[in-house]
């Protein structure tokens, strides 16, 4: 054959390949890329959009006070008219949604040990379907146990003590204490005995709620440390002789009490209700600076606060499911739960342990909690929603070349769609049914609190689990409420306007370099004032003094020790702390949760601690690396050995430093704000560790002296 009839062949055969690729990538991109109209976009059509509305401040002024608009003419203090007390509210939604799933509880089929390969035994279950009590059922149960706890002892305006993981037991020991005026005195299950016991006779308890596994492994062993405690009252269904336990100190089943309070002779009207300025909770923190503080926080405060986190999730109501596992001792999730109860919604427990099909205790074929529940609304702190952004990313890159393609081609797609305000429906269900279905499938608004969320992590969250992502802002001295994002506030990496039940005030710092004057936007600490500002410290009066205080008008405001920037739009940024600033001997101010927040971004850090001393001219930092990223690393160096022998090795640590600095630099940190040398920590952080509170913030002081060899070494070694 001539040359020059070889060309129509290879003209031919060119044009067939490049038929053939188009067909298999470029018409799949177009098909899940299709975007649905206009009209049915998610922020609504182009004249909706404009009423969005531009700003939330009120008078004007660049330190403020801020609101939101809808709260312009006055702070909204109360979800109901009348419903001035947690009793009354509860009683109303019990009457409301009576025969309504409230609360619901997954039943144990079996338990087993499964022995790991090195040599490890983990407990296993395998749970079954949920099992539910009604709103009707809830308000009897709770109401039984709050007349048996009356014929027990517990006084009106008395303070009682819960210390239990998160479960409807909790809820109903709640509600239970909320309608007999029995202030609640809460405490995370991970507490030390010391401050369990410190907390216990600070508020000088007499009767206390727990679990039958904290009883025996952390409660027994302080108990004659609290010479006042009389009653301990254990949820799960346990033995009637506790011969082990002192004598003095009686032991009795929930449903015992229960059984008492039913009893006609002590099941009276109630005589001692609430008011609205009594104390429902005293809630001691998680303590990530020094001893625990109870804060006291009344009917009134808890009300005006889920008015205004209520407010800002839409059609909220009967048809919602809420996950709870988060610690119920933690403002956020309490006041979650209780927005949950006075809409109709129905609330299944699970916990950290049985969440996924993936967690630690669940059978491996066996279905988590959330793949069971199939919840639309659930709440997350920044840390677990960093890991999913980073286990899904690991399961990316282990695809093949075509369908890493595709993802990347629909995520950039969506979100540039996302961002526009728009849905895409075939993309969602043809790339992202599978990443969504980490969540049950059915996630319609997730809360994000307790730290800031990174930009990448709510972005992802957005794109993948097809819902928006309500970041939030507020601490347990506002009850938990401070601002939210709006659903059609797309932007990433600020918290949100003001909520409608309270506002916010810009305080200049001078030694940290921030003004309300500053510009664009002004800046300051953040002051948080409403009728949601809790009553102050437990014993405390000069803290409270401190961080407390009351303006001419009344009105109660806290000092958060927050740095904030206020945006044209309302919008808050958070952007330090005072606490976390630290100034170097060269004059430089580094900002600990600033950097922290920027290298939690690199794939191979799974959690860090940025440490600094004022005598010293540069950074260090504690790593908790991410395995499978670490082991790649030494993969590619051709460095052996176990997690443990790898970040002991001087070589990895190198490398993880150069790694991360890169990483640093890729995000503009300043050249002193980087870490200079790294630890690199094979243990995790948890709560139990002591490291890291329930909310997995973390404790300086405790990594301080946790690592204080290492401190030493890469100080002295310079």
């Amino acid at each position: 054959m001539k040359q020059k009839d070889l060309n129509p062949v290879l003209l031919y055969l060119f044009h067939f390949i490049v038929w053939i690729y188009s067909s298999v990538v470029f018409i799949p991109y177009y098909i899940v890329t299709w975007v649905s109209k206009p009209e049915v976009a998610i922020y609504g059509s182009e004249e909706e959009r404009a009423k969005i509305p531009k700003a939330h401040s009120v008078l004007g002024q660049p330190e403020g006070p801020y609101r939101t608009v809808k709260a312009a003419k006055g702070l909204v203090q109360l979800l109901y008219p009348g419903l001035d007390t947690l009793a009354k509210v509860f009683e109303y939604s019990a009457m409301r949604f009576a025969h309504k799933e409230c609360l619901g509880t997954r039943n144990v089929i079996s338990e087993e040990d499964e022995q790991q390969s090195n040599g490890k035994k983990f407990k296993k279950v395998i749970l079954g379907e949920y099992h539910w009590l009604s709103y009707e059922e809830t308000l009897f149960a709770a109401t039984q146990f709050g007349y048996g706890l009356a014929a027990l002892g517990q006084k009106p305006k008395h303070n009682i003590a819960i210390f239990c993981e998160t479960r409807a037991e909790w809820m109903i020991a709640a509600l239970a204490c909320f309608m007999q005026n029995f202030p609640l005195v809460t405490f995370y299950s991970t507490l030390g005995g010391p401050a369990i016991g410190h907390g216990l006779n600070e508020t000088e308890i007499t009767h206390i709620i727990t679990s039958r596994e904290l009883l025996e492994t952390r409660l027994k062993a302080i108990l004659a440390n609290v010479p006042k405690l009389q009653c301990i009252i254990v949820v799960d269904k346990t033995p009637t002789s506790w011969p082990d336990y002192p004598s003095d100190i009686s032991i009795r089943n929930m449903a015992d009490v229960q059984k008492l309070g039913a009893r006609p002779e002590n099941s009276v009207s109630q005589q001692n209700q609430p008011i609205a300025s009594d104390v429902a909770v005293i809630m001691y923190t998680s303590g990530s600076t020094g001893t625990p503080k109870g804060v006291m926080i009344s009917h009134s405060n808890i009300i005006a606060a889920t008015t205004g986190v209520a407010e800002r999730i839409p059609n909220l109501g009967e048809k919602d499911t809420y996950i709870g596992y988060l610690p119920l001792a933690h403002v956020l999730e309490l006041c979650a739960e209780l927005v949950c109860i006075t809409h109709g919604c129905r609330i299944g427990y699970s916990s950290p342990q049985t969440l996924s099909d993936q967690s630690t205790k669940i059978k491996r074929g066996t279905k988590g909690d959330i793949t069971v529940l199939q919840p639309t609304l659930m709440a997350a702190v920044p840390e677990i929603m960093d890991r999913i952004y980073k286990n899904v990313m690991v399961k990316v890159e282990e695809m093949n070349f075509a369908q890493r393609t595709l993802f990347t081609l629909a995520y950039n797609y969506k979100l540039d769609q996302y961002l526009k305000g728009y849905n895409t429906p075939l993309c969602d269900k043809l790339v992202f049914r599978k990443v969504r279905a980490l969540l049950g499938g059915r996630v319609r608004v997730i809360f994000s609190g307790g730290a800031p969320l990174s930009a990448g992590t709510q972005r992802f969250m957005n794109v993948c689990f097809c819902c928006p992502v309500g970041q939030g802002y507020g601490l347990t001295e506002t009850c938990g409420a401070g601002t939210i994002s709006e659903v059609w506030d797309y932007s990433a990496g600020r918290v949100g306007g003001p909520l409608v039940s309270c506002e916010i005030k810009l305080k200049d710092w001078v030694e940290g370099g921030y003004h309300h004057t500053d510009k664009p936007h002004p800046r300051g600490e953040i002051l948080i004032g409403g009728p949601n500002v809790t009553m102050g410290y437990y014993k405390k009066g000069k803290e409270s003094q401190r961080d407390f205080f009351v303006d001419e008008s009344g009105q109660r405001w806290f000092c958060t020790g927050d740095i904030g920037e206020v945006h044209k739009d309302g919008g808050l940024k958070i952007i330090d702390r005072k606490k976390d600033l630290v100034k170097l001997q060269a004059g430089e101010y580094v900002s600990l949760g600033k950097v922290e927040a920027t290298l939690k971004n690199c794939p191979l850090v799974d959690n860090i601690c940025t440490y600094a001393k004022s005598d010293e001219t540069y950074a260090i930092a504690f790593v908790v690396p991410n395995q499978k990223q670490l082991q790649a690393l030494a993969d590619q160096y051709g460095v052996n050995g176990s997690m443990k022998e790898l970040c002991n090795n001087k070589v990895m640590e190198e490398l993880a430093l150069k790694v991360i600095n890169e990483a640093a630099i890729a995000a503009q940190l300043e050249r002193f704000e980087i870490p200079r040398k790294i630890y690199l920590s094979p243990d995790m952080w948890t709560p139990e560790t002591g490291l890291v509170t329930d909310a997995f913030k973390l404790k300086r002081k405790e990594l301080e002296i946790h690592y204080r060899n290492e401190i030493a070494k890469m100080y002295n070694g310079k």
